[in-house]
């Protein structure tokens, strides 16, 4: 019988795997003649050996920057502030994506003129800010039978809001709802 909390009693932990390095570089590169690159270099293929002399000398790194090629390219540079660069980059990539916003509006299959008008005001408004609009029509109960006129009422309101938004997704009906989703137009230039 194991002693101390349940789930507790695993043994001893695995070790720590340090991440590998996203490129060859240095003695891990298994060509024997690289093409190489790099400032203060002279271009051309080298011997592998020679080539990580050149690094050397210079206090850098020799990187496989494509070993498909034959012989495969290497170029002599700071891997870790190469690493670094590039960690820099895809964070500003990911800091300057736009999140897509959408925003729904609901309607029921007997949605009266000036529910209607209000909501339209609603999608405007979003639309304009660049968000999308997901429109849709909630049946309950018996109301699926109205089906008809779910889809008149999406049609219209995709068709007041042609001006400034565009149908992505015609009216389409998913168990008790239909939706129509519409995204802003490209802004004119």
């Amino acid at each position: 019988m194991a002693l101390g909390r349940p789930g507790f009693n695993r043994g001893p932990r695995p070790p720590f795997k340090k991440k590998e390095a996203e490129h060859n570089i240095n003695e891990h590169i298994r060509a024997q003649e690289v093409r190489l690159s790099g400032d203060n270099v002279e271009q051309g293929i080298y011997p592998l050996s020679k080539a990580l002399a050149f690094a050397e000398e210079l206090e850098l790194d020799l990187v496989e920057i494509s070993p498909n090629a034959n012989p495969p390219v290497c170029r002599i540079m700071d891997y870790s502030k190469f690493m670094y660069e590039q960690k820099k980059k895809q964070k500003e990539i990911k800091a300057n994506a736009k999140q897509t916003v959408i925003k729904e509006i609901r309607f029921g299959p007997n949605t009266n003129d000036h529910d209607f008008q209000f909501k339209l005001k609603h999608a405007v408004g979003f639309l304009e800010a660049g968000e999308k609009v997901r429109a849709y029509v909630h049946f309950k109960g018996r109301a699926i039978v109205y089906k008809e006129q779910g889809e008149i009422l999406l049609l219209k309101f995709a068709q007041a809001l042609e001006e400034i938004g565009k149908v992505e997704l015609l009216p389409k009906l998913e168990g008790k709802r239909m939706f129509l989703t519409l995204a802003p137009k490209a802004a004119k230039k």
